[in-house]
């Protein structure tokens, strides 16, 4: 026993010994084949692990009970929107990766999915490409600012007064900077506000507010640039080397305080009391506010005050979460929104404003209380729903139809059975879309012999009916 003993003791004192007479480069490759190893068996487990949670996660319940479609053009427009991107086809490979990620959270559906399995996953995909409609409140605060100065309008508010004043809130936080393709987005908004305040009146007053200016996008400058919101061209007539002077101020920096600039502006009008002036703002913002303020809140207060103000808010390129809020901002002050991509796009909706400003032109000149207005018409017109809602309508249908093709004949990911089903009921969701605004159109073609004022409480009237939640 001790002859074995002394034999296995030299056998472990002579591999020490050849371990320690390693060099260092010879350890870590010892060392590095062990993590190999392990992390062959770690690896192995990962893929075990997400090739589970693969699989759950694409798993339709079998009790599923899918959400309804919605019923009513205004729960349509309170659908969130998803991918509204240029159109992504199958057969092009270079749209394969972008479809891809898309549609990763999507079951595979190759088996033999049940009726309310399969209306779960329209559902999904429904979402991933969901267009913005616009329903019945947009239309009527479109409407409803088209009418100032309408005599059959009798709120005080939407009418024409003494001194028409514009004042505009211009964000000029870093992601202004965002390149649209040969410009900024600073750069269009200059371009298209130059173009607008060079077309209103010149008795009207215009005056340029900016905000976010200061400081940097960092952490460290939050607190600086939250506190940063000028009047650069203060509220008055129109002078064109003065106000380009003052709008080279206006360069992107930092955060972006919405809350700020709305309160700041209620300022800016305390002298310009709503019984003799009509004030009209225009709040331009490419985001959400990102100052932990509260925008919403601040602008109820500046439409309850005296100044009586019509706050109307446009998105530039703004993401959902951006349009959702800015939205609600509009919506507290019955104003309008309207989310826009270019200069042109920004300058075509600063236009409807320069026709107000006309209309007010007009009515201090001739003092009629009779002014004429194209009534309902001219509305509609501008609401645009008759090309843009009817375009959203074939780019939302199209999208999902091409994307249901390339899931099931390139991923192979559902039967044909059940691309043929889902192809039929995207036909009819979107075929109901194009008759509910049909509808809408015929209603607006009877109402357009009404006066506008009855007209718009007829439509808020249908509106309240609809309204999700509340039917």
């Amino acid at each position: 026993m001790k002859l074995k003993h002394f034999i296995l003791w030299t056998v472990f004192v002579f591999i020490l010994t050849a371990c320690g007479g390693k060099t260092e480069d010879e350890k870590i490759l010892d060392s590095n084949e062990a993590i190999a190893v392990d992390n062959v068996e770690i690896s192995e487990k990962e893929k075990e692990s997400e090739v589970e949670g693969e699989t759950q996660k694409q798993t339709i319940a079998e009790d599923i009970e899918p959400a309804p479609l919605p019923q009513t053009l205004a729960e349509l427009a309170a659908l969130p929107p998803g991918y509204t991107g240029p159109q992504l086809f199958g057969i092009h490979e270079d749209d394969h990766p972008m479809l891809d990620e898309l549609t990763a959270h999507l079951p595979d559906i190759s088996g033999e999915p049940t009726e309310a399995q399969l209306n779960h996953y329209y559902n999904e995909i429904l979402a991933v490409f969901q267009h913005d409609f616009n329903g019945p409140e947009e239309l009527l605060a479109k409407m409803r600012f088209q009418a100032i100065g309408n005599p059959d309008i009798e709120d005080p508010r939407m009418q024409f007064k003494e001194n028409l004043n514009v004042l505009v809130l211009l964000d000029a936080s870093g992601s202004m900077r965002k390149d649209l393709g040969g410009e900024t987005q600073m750069a269009a908004a200059k371009k298209a506000i130059t173009n607008f305040v060079e077309g209103l009146p010149a008795e009207a007053n215009v005056g340029l507010r900016i905000y976010g200016h200061e400081g940097t996008g960092s952490d460290s400058d939050k607190a600086r640039s939250c506190s940063s919101s000028d009047l650069i061209y203060p509220i008055g007539k129109y002078d064109k080397a003065g106000f380009q002077t003052s709008l080279e101020k206006a360069q992107p920096a930092g955060w972006t305080p919405i809350q700020l600039a709305i309160n700041e502006a209620q300022k800016d009008l305390e002298d310009f009391k709503g019984d003799q002036n009509t004030n009209i703002i225009y709040l331009v913002s490419d985001g959400v506010s990102t100052c932990d303020d509260d925008p919403i809140a601040a602008a109820k207060q500046l439409y309850e005050s005296d100044i009586t103000p019509i706050v109307n808010v446009i998105g530039f390129n703004v993401d959902n979460e951006g349009q959702k809020q800015l939205k609600e901002v509009a919506k507290a002050t019955e104003g309008t929104y309207e989310d826009v991509q270019n200069a042109e796009s920004l300058q075509n909706e600063l236009e409807h404003m320069k026709e107000i400003a006309k209309n007010w032109e007009k009515w201090k000149t001739q003092r009629e209380t009779s002014l004429e207005h194209d009534k309902l018409k001219n509305s509609l017109d501008i609401f645009g729903y008759g090309v843009d809602e009817y375009r959203k309508r074939l780019d939302e249908g199209s999208q999902i139809g091409t994307a249901l093709q390339y899931l099931y004949q390139q991923r192979k990911l559902m039967s044909r059975e059940s691309h043929d089903y889902l192809r039929k009921r995207n036909g009819e969701y979107h075929n109901w879309i194009e008759e509910e605004y049909n509808k809408l159109k015929k209603e607006l073609k009877e109402l357009n012999e009404k006066k506008i004022g009855e007209a718009l409480q007829l439509l808020e009237e249908k509106f309240n009916q609809n309204v999700p939640g509340d039917s």
